[in-house]
Formats: structure tokens, C-alpha cells, sequence
């Protein structure tokens, strides 16, 4: 953890640089292509069957704003669509399935179109996030594992 002193400011008043290596660190990951999927999901009313369709727009929208672009190559670390995550929830135990931007439900499916899967969506192996349920309760997300999805493999 980086400690500043914020009496002596960093020198040419830069802020930014204080804070760069928190959002990078700490913040969401999205790649161009998972990026345009959130886009065209909320354009095309895609969440519209979701339990809560207003709270996951937000979410959804919201991850948009606050997400930093991800490197190229990808690093295989980091939850993209179509890659295998395995996750834990609150202490549950470890569940784990394939995150896509389908809205159809499919066994071993997580949808990027539901909360867990906006959730993922961006996070990185070992990252640790408050979860939004249906519910209106917070519970805690940990990413246990990333699997890259086939195409990435090769990189």
C-alpha cells in the first residue's frame, strides 16, 4: 500500500499519479470486445429478462464508466467473455462455469446479462468484490481461477 503524504503535493500538481496504480490495480479490466458486447446487450435490451432489469442496466452501465481498457495481449489472468471462471461467493465454496454475453440461460453458463456475471465481468485471478444480489443483499465475490477462452489461448 503506497502512503502519501498530501501535505506536499506531488510536484507539478499531478494528482493522477497518486491514484494510477490503485484503479490499475484494484479497478476493472474490459477489452474492446467485451466492451461493445455490454454496449450492444444494453442497446438491444438484452437484460430485460433479468429479475431486475433497471438494477442491472445500472451495473452494467456503471462498469462501462469505471472500467480501464485492458492491455493487449489480454493477460490470461483476467475474466473475459467466453473464458472459464471459477469463483466463490461469501464463502459458499467454489463454483465455476463460462462467462458469456448470451441472455439465454444455459447449464454451465454464466451470463453476463445477470449480476454475478456483470460482476465478473473485468475482475482479475484473486480480485475480491462486493456482489449485488436480486435480493438487495451485498455479499463478497473472489475469482478463484481464470481459464482464457480457446482463441486466447495461442497468445
Amino acid at each position: 500500500m503506497t502512503i502519501v503524504n498530501l501535505a506536499q503535493p506531488p510536484t507539478g500538481g499531478d494528482f493522477r499519479s497518486i491514484f494510477a496504480r490503485t484503479a490499475a490495480e484494484t479497478g476493472f479490466l474490459l477489452t474492446a470486445n467485451d466492451r461493445s458486447g455490454v454496449e450492444r446487450m444494453l442497446r438491444h435490451r438484452g437484460t430485460k429478462h433479468a429479475p431486475n432489469p433497471a438494477l442491472l442496466n445500472g451495473l452494467l452501465r456503471h462498469k462501462l464508466r469505471i472500467s480501464q481498457p485492458a492491455p493487449e495481449p489480454v493477460p490470461p489472468t483476467l475474466v473475459v467473455a467466453g473464458c472459464h471462471v471459477t469463483y466463490m461467493i461469501s464463502g459458499e465454496g467454489a463454483r465455476s462455469g463460462t462467462l458469456v454475453m448470451s441472455s439465454v440461460p444455459v447449464p454451465g453458463r454464466l451470463l453476463v446479462a445477470t449480476l454475478l456475471g456483470a460482476t465478473l465481468l473485468g475482475m482479475r485471478k484473486m480480485q475480491k468484490v462486493p456482489l449485488l444480489r436480486d435480493t438487495g443483499e451485498i455479499d463478497t465475490l473472489v475469482v478463484l481461477d481464470v481459464a482464457p477462452p480457446p482463441e486466447f489461448d495461442a497468445a
